[in-house]
């Protein structure tokens, strides 16, 4: 895809200063204990923001728009049907964590769907693109991005090498429909499943970083929602 006017005008040095502040502020919002924690996740926020609208790439660039988003729904049926096939094997294994009735599935999970959303925007629509500009290899910038979205959910054992790979075949498939909206469909039903199916006390409640170790199953439970964000909910 051609680049941008901005993009062609845009040094090195500034996509990788750019990278370098939104990854250092997204690791120390999942490192650093609260109330602190809520501070740097609004820096964070803050700074992605700013960033984007200075850096702006242009809606097709990022992926937001409407073209190649029926060939690319395919992305989001085959998640529902790995989906399907999880819940399947979790309620036979006694694994299976359900909200009671619809209402409460979506109260439960609307929020972590919108949040799915923000991290597909980071992964594809912030850092890949500032790679493609440093890397000429796009497989090797796929495994790059998808490398620093495992990190983000380290060192949680169930969700590190999910993300390695779901970052990876995402990214790849970024490169070739260039639409997020499938990917952030397919990230929030494979979220909801990880939630439903695995144990919280195995998972941490889908906890990362320092919410990962500091996780009590006393206190904690065996919550039916995902917690993989970096801001937990209070106890």
């Amino acid at each position: 895809m051609p680049e941008t006017r901005a993009a062609r005008g845009r040094s090195r040095s500034r996509d990788l200063t750019e990278i370098a502040i939104a990854w250092g502020l997204i690791m120390a919002v999942i490192w650093t204990p609260r109330p602190f924690q809520r501070y740097l996740w609004i820096a964070a926020a803050a700074a992605v923001v700013a960033i984007t609208c200075i850096s702006f790439d242009g809606a097709k660039a990022m992926g937001l728009r409407g073209a190649n988003f029926l060939r690319s729904l395919w992305i989001a049926g085959a998640a529902l049907l790995l989906a399907g096939i999880a819940i399947f094997a979790a309620a036979r294994f006694g694994t299976l964590r359900m909200p009671d009735g619809v209402l409460a599935f979506i109260g439960t999970y609307c929020a972590y769907a919108v949040w799915s959303g923000v991290q597909q925007f980071l992964l594809q629509s912030f850092f890949l693109l500032r790679f493609l500009r440093l890397i000429p290899s796009q497989r090797s910038v796929a495994l790059l991005a998808a490398a620093l979205f495992a990190m983000a959910h380290v060192p949680n054992p169930i969700l590190a090498p999910i993300t390695l790979l779901w970052g990876f075949v995402a990214c790849l498939l970024f490169l070739r429909y260039r639409n997020l909206y499938p990917l952030a469909l397919a990230h929030a039903i494979l979220g909801i499943t990880v939630a439903l199916t695995i144990p919280g006390p195995v998972d941490h409640n889908m906890r990362v970083g320092l919410g990962y170790l500091t996780y009590s199953r006393h206190h904690n439970g065996h919550r039916p929602y995902p917690l993989e964000h970096p801001l937990p909910k209070p106890e």
